[in-house]
């Protein structure tokens, strides 16, 4: 089977990657470094199960940024480009999507289209019906930053919007290729799979959102959070699990996909999927006002990834915090090294952790780690299990 996937962040590569296993795949992505980095078997991304696969598997994979050399004749053409929630003009904003259909329809119009890429409610029909001669087909993907090929080798479920032979075996493909046996699998209509992939992650939003608030109250009231939390999750249909406070929920899912979902209630009644959206507001600035309580002169972000293993920082919380700092003209340095750069839209970037602890007066942490176990005094954080 001859696979291309068009894009290589966190979904694309692992799903290359994948499948390189058992069919010949072709990764196509724009940035160059990142295709050189593929091909000399380097991750262009932190995961562990990436970096070894490609390190010490044998993998039928070549990446490319010629677009030619990955149109050519794939019976399935994987489309993982980025996608986003444009809250300024508020839509989904899915150009790249549709330009790699569009692209497709010029160069492989026989090719099986599958869209992993998180799109809103009804865009595949809407796809289907502006290239009626693309079979085009979406189906979801669920993983974890800094664990995305282990999410596709050992699934909680596949999804496909499909029900037909092609779905079938692209589902085969997957499941093949994965290494946990008797994977749950669902074939249904796409509209019904775009909505599984946003109220899946408004349901993890909320959770994260219920427990965010569970730490505030306690915070504020001067009471022990991992206390109420154990108490809580003691329960069974609750769960341990998915419960350790953090600054606000961040990624590349969730803000953008809740974002999303509300916008798709438009014309349904509904109270819940704002809450979830205002909530991570109010928490962000919950946490701001903390950190201003302690008059800092200067506060240092140790990291700007909100997941440890991650080395992803789009919309993460801890950014929109340092906003809120720095309208309050408190003086702000990161500490992230996986930039390279002496500054971060206009913050210093301090990467020697020596420097960056003496310099901050407060040290805020989404996820504690032990380099930071000799300034405890200076820690803000509101972790607790050191997970997410």
């Amino acid at each position: 089977m001859n696979i291309t996937v068009v894009g290589t962040g966190y979904v694309g590569l692992a799903n290359a990657i994948l499948l390189s296993q058992n069919s010949n795949v072709i990764a196509l992505d724009v940035d160059e470094d990142k295709v050189n980095k593929i091909n000399n078997k380097q991750s262009p991304i932190a995961d562990k199960e990436i970096e070894d696969f490609l390190s010490n598997k044998k993998l039928n994979l070549i990446a490319t940024t010629d677009k030619k050399v990955a149109y050519k004749n794939p019976d399935y053409t994987i489309i993982a480009t980025p996608t986003d929630y444009d809250t300024e003009k508020n839509f989904f904003n899915t150009s790249t999507v549709e330009s790699v259909i569009k692209e497709i329809s010029i160069d492989c119009p026989q090719t099986n289209v599958i869209i992993k890429s998180t799109i809103p409610v009804g865009f595949t029909e809407k796809m289907r019906k502006q290239y009626p001669n693309l079979n085009i087909i979406f189906s979801p993907e669920f993983l974890r930053e800094g664990k995305a090929l282990y999410d596709n080798l050992y699934p909680s479920r596949i999804i496909v919007g499909d029900t037909t032979e092609s779905a079938k075996t692209f589902a085969n493909l997957l499941k093949e290729s994965a290494y946990k046996k008797d994977i749950p699998t669902l074939f249904m209509k796409p509209t019904e799979a775009e909505a599984v992939k946003l109220f899946a992650n408004t349901y993890l939003a909320l959770r994260v959102a219920y427990f965010n608030e569970l730490d505030t109250y306690a915070e504020m009231r001067n009471l022990d959070t991992k206390s109420i939390i154990e108490g809580v999750c003691l329960d069974p249909r609750i769960g341990n699990h998915y419960n350790n406070p953090s600054f606000g929920y961040g990624g590349y899912c969730l803000p953008k996909d809740t974002k999303q979902l509300k916008a798709n209630f438009k014309d349904v009644p509904e109270n819940l999927i704002s809450a979830i959206v205002e909530s991570n507001a109010t928490r962000k600035s919950h946490i701001a006002n903390s950190i201003m309580k302690k008059n800092p002169n200067t506060v240092g972000i140790y990291r700007l990834t909100m997941k440890a293993g991650s080395d992803n920082f789009r919309a993460s919380a801890i950014q929109d915090i340092v906003q809120k700092l720095i309208k309050n003209n408190i003086n702000v340095i990161i500490y992230e090294p996986t930039l390279n750069e002496n500054n971060f839209n206009g913050i210093k970037i301090e990467n020697n952790l020596t420097t960056f602890k003496n310099d901050s007066d407060v040290i805020i942490a989404n996820r504690l780690e032990e380099a930071l176990n000799d300034v405890t005094e200076k820690i803000y954080t509101r972790d607790i299990y050191s997970r997410d």
